[in-house]
C-alpha cells in the first residue's frame, strides 16, 4: 500500500515540475535490524517522493554494511534520511527517523529550497549565521503531530543550507527515546545545538541564529 495518497502524488508532481531546477540526491540509511520499527516504511516513503520527478535521485544504503559512507556523512542511526544538491555530498540537511506527519511537509520544502539552492532566512539571520567559522551541529527533536516543529526544522536546515559549518538534523523523539530523554526532551520543538545550548520552540530566524552563533564559540549578538 502507497503512503502518499493518489491526490497527493498528483499534487507533488506539479509543486516538483514548478520548483525543482537542479537534481537534489537523497540517502536513506537502513538496517535489517529488528530494532528498527520505520526502517522499511523510511525507504518506501522516499522512493514514492523520488518517483515523483526525475530531478530528485536516490540510493538506500545499509547502515552497516556502508558504514564508511555513513561516518563520511556523520550518520549515526538509523533509519536517517540526508538531502543534498547533486555532486555536493555534504550530509548537512538530516532526517533522523522517519518524516512522517507534519515532518513530511519539512521533507517536501527541502527538497525544493536544496534544488533552487535558495535558503530563505531573513538578512539579519544570513549576517549572524554567516559570522560562524566553527563546526555547529543543530538537533531539533519533534513528533510527527506536532504543528510547530516544522518550522524549526525548516530553520535549522535553512541555516545548514546557508553555512558549510552548520549541520541540520531532525530528530524523531519516540524512534529515539533514549536519547530524548537524556538530552532533557519534555517538549517539541526541542532544539540543543552542540550539545550545550537547549531551548523549546520555534523561535524566529534572528533569535535561532543568535543561539547557534553562541554555540559556535562567538559572543552573542545584543
Amino acid at each position: 500500500m502507497a503512503l502518499i495518497r493518489d491526490s497527493d502524488q498528483n499534487f507533488l508532481r506539479e509543486e516538483f515540475g514548478k520548483n525543482l531546477t537542479e537534481t537534489v540526491e537523497m540517502i536513506v540509511f537502513t538496517s535489517s535490524n529488528d530494532s528498527c520499527q520505520y526502517c522499511s516504511e523510511t525507504v518506501q516513503l522516499a522512493e514514492e517522493v523520488a518517483s515523483l520527478s526525475d530531478k530528485i535521485r536516490l540510493t538506500v544504503l545499509d547502515f552497516a554494511k556502508d558504514r564508511g559512507k555513513a561516518d563520511e556523512l556523520g550518520i549515526d542511526k538509523y533509519p536517517s534520511l540526508v538531502i543534498f544538491k547533486d555532486g555536493d555530498r555534504n550530509g548537512r540537511i538530516r532526517y533522523s527517523g522517519i518524516p512522517s506527519g507534519y515532518e513530511f511537509g519539512s521533507l517536501i520544502e527541502d527538497i525544493k529550497m536544496v534544488s533552487r539552492n535558495d535558503a530563505k532566512i531573513s538578512a539579519k539571520a544570513m549576517e549572524i549565521i554567516s559570522k560562524i567559522d566553527s563546526p555547529v551541529r543543530i538537533k531539533v527533536y519533534v513528533t510527527p503531530t506536532c504543528p510547530y516543529c516544522p518550522r524549526a526544522v525548516g530553520t535549522a536546515h535553512k541555516f545548514a543550507l546557508s553555512n558549510k559549518n552548520i549541520v541540520g538534523e531532525m530528530v524523531e523523539s519516540s524512534e529515539f527515546h533514549a536519547e530524548a530523554v537524556e538530552q532533557g526532551v519534555t517538549a517539541v520543538p526541542h532544539i540543543v545545538i552542540n550539545g550545550e545550548i537547549k531551548f523549546d520552540g520555534a523561535l524566529p530566524d534572528v533569535e535561532f541564529a543568535e543561539y547557534v552563533l553562541e554555540a559556535s564559540g562567538s559572543n552573542r549578538t545584543g
